[in-house]
């Protein structure tokens, strides 16, 4: 079943509010085994409406329309629907009573204007809102289901959940569509699709690379009669990937590297501290959004100053010998941490966030240092973005050397 999406509202286009309608049903729908073809958004104009309707009329099976189902002028939604189908609109008795009783409720009188809220054509059946005043339509005609729900998530999501999603399962073959998601750090998303090029044709299970802040993910789909099925399409697939990218992959699905990393100082019952001078703590934070990170976690320098570096324990001779972006300042800013919080294990991160370059190195030198267990090691890297960007990359560099470093410890 070949499905789409269709978001109405002004304020979409003018970017004045995200589509997290359109993201929401995204999602849900490969639970249902609903192959998703299509995201389209379009403001409260009746002929355009009525263009993308019939545009999605006559390539999908499945039509998703989100908002457009309130009480003005501009909510064009049901007219256009009646429009596309050549159906004319009339009042439902029953959607009124329910209508009028809804604002009676709450002690108002229910404006002439929220009658159309209590109209349908004879293709459409409504579909009960019970978190507003919006009923949605749910029309069947010439093999095709178009649904139309309120604009509000909290209503969307609500109705789809409760009147939508089971009856819609059963109007559809039996299929699930699973995904598995591979994340890599320390390598560009041109490689990747190099190093996978003979994996990229596949169609079941397909395969998709993205570049995320987080770093480069690869995604696994297939689509199978049940979950298990469609997990032994993938393995296959997940176990070539992982012989050929190897140790550039850091994680799975939801994982993160914060939450990875806290779960190994916990089971090697490890403690920890930093010292950060580009990130601006960057990387203190994202160790502490972990719930419990108390348990492992001591303590954070922020050193931006060679100064404020030498006040929380570097050796001055370091900096004036290597630089303040160097490996060997990284190391002794783990260390200093390390001592300064009586932690197992520190961690330096010393680099050029920009927009100048610092010392002769340019935008994007990082170095990272790690201290702990009778062993130290340094990581280099250039990583050439605005400002904002390299310190989200040091961060996550630091906690995957991190997460090695604790891999190889015994």
């Amino acid at each position: 079943m070949k499905a789409e999406i269709l978001s109405i509202g002004t304020e979409l286009i003018l970017g004045q509010i995200v589509d997290t309608n359109a993201a929401y049903l995204a999602s849900e729908l490969p639970q249902l085994g609903i192959d998703l073809y299509w995201i389209s958004q379009v403001g409260d104009n009746q002929p355009r409406v009525v263009e993308l309707l019939r545009r999605a009329w006559d390539r999908s099976d499945l039509i998703l329309v989100t908002g457009g189902l309130g009480p003005t002028e501009d909510d064009v939604t049901r007219e256009s629907i009646a429009e596309l189908l050549g159906e004319p609109m009339t009042v439902d008795p029953d959607l009124e009573k329910w209508l009028r009783g809804l604002f009676a409720r709450v002690g108002w009188t229910m404006p002439e204007c929220n009658i159309k809220q209590a109209m349908r054509i004879p293709s459409a059946r409504a579909i009960p809102n019970s978190r507003g005043s919006a009923p949605g339509w749910w029309v069947e005609k010439e093999g095709r289901i178009l649904l139309a729900m309120p604009g509000p998530p909290a209503e969307m999501q609500h109705m789809w959940e409760k009147e939508i999603r089971e009856k819609l399962r059963e109007r559809i073959p039996t299929a699930i569509i699973v995904s598995r998601t591979i994340k890599l750090l320390g390598i560009g998303e041109a490689n990747v699709d190099e190093m996978l090029s003979p994996l990229l044709h596949s169609r079941n299970p397909s395969i998709g690379t993205y570049a995320k802040p987080t770093g480069i993910e690869l995604r696994i789909t297939a689509k199978a009669p049940t979950r298990a099925e469609a997990e032994a399409l993938i393995a296959p697939v997940e176990s070539r990937i992982r012989t050929i990218v190897g140790e550039k992959i850091w994680g799975t699905d939801d994982e993160t590297l914060e939450k990875i990393v806290g779960d190994l100082l916990r089971i090697k019952r490890l403690s920890l501290a930093t010292m950060e001078s580009c990130t601006g703590g960057l990387l203190s934070a994202l160790i502490t959004d972990v719930p419990g990170s108390s348990d492992y976690f001591k303590g954070g320098i922020i050193s931006y100053s060679n100064e404020a570096k030498i006040a929380f324990g570097v050796n001055a001779e370091l900096i004036e010998g290597h630089g303040a972006v160097s490996a060997p300042v990284a190391l002794g800013m783990a260390d200093a941490a390390r001592r300064r919080f009586d932690a197992d294990i520190g961690v330096g991160v010393t680099g050029v966030a920009g927009p100048d370059a610092i010392e002769g190195k340019p935008v994007g030198t990082m170095y990272i240092g790690l201290s702990g267990q009778g062993t130290s090691r340094s990581f280099h890297a250039v990583f050439p973005q605005h400002r904002t960007r390299v310190k989200q990359y040091a961060a996550l560099a630091a906690l995957n050397e991190l997460r090695k470093f604790l891999l190889e410890l015994k």
